[in-house]
């Protein structure tokens, strides 16, 4: 497969460039959780509470930018800011539940009991 830039970036395959744009600490977290309702930022950095405000941030900006979270700034007081899944990150979630019940699979090869 020949390689391609992207934003000046160069990916090699194209699984290389759904894990720039899913992967990572944050991303898939992310977007499990907004898959079924909208969510403040304080809700999510409480449920992701390992990450700072700033990493936090900084996904959810990529996420938005690369149009699998949409924004929704309402205008009460305080101002409310959701995050909801779009059409285009409803589409990650195979790819995501795929890897889920994989990663459990491979956890209970292991040994290791988890929490659903």
């Amino acid at each position: 497969m020949p390689d391609f830039l992207k934003d000046k970036k160069r990916y090699y395959t194209p699984v290389e460039y759904v894990l720039d744009k899913i992967g990572g600490l944050y991303k898939m977290p992310i977007l499990w959780r907004v898959k079924d309702k909208p969510w403040r930022f304080s809700e999510l950095k409480k449920s992701i509470d390992r990450a700072s405000d700033r990493m936090l941030s900084k996904t959810l900006k990529e996420l938005v930018s690369d149009g699998f979270v949409a924004k929704e700034i309402i205008p009460e007081v305080p101002v409310k800011t959701v995050y909801s899944i779009t059409e285009k990150g409803q589409r990650s979630i195979a790819i995501i539940t795929v890897l889920r019940d994989y990663g459990f699979e491979l956890m209970k090869e292991d040994n290791i009991e988890h929490n659903d």
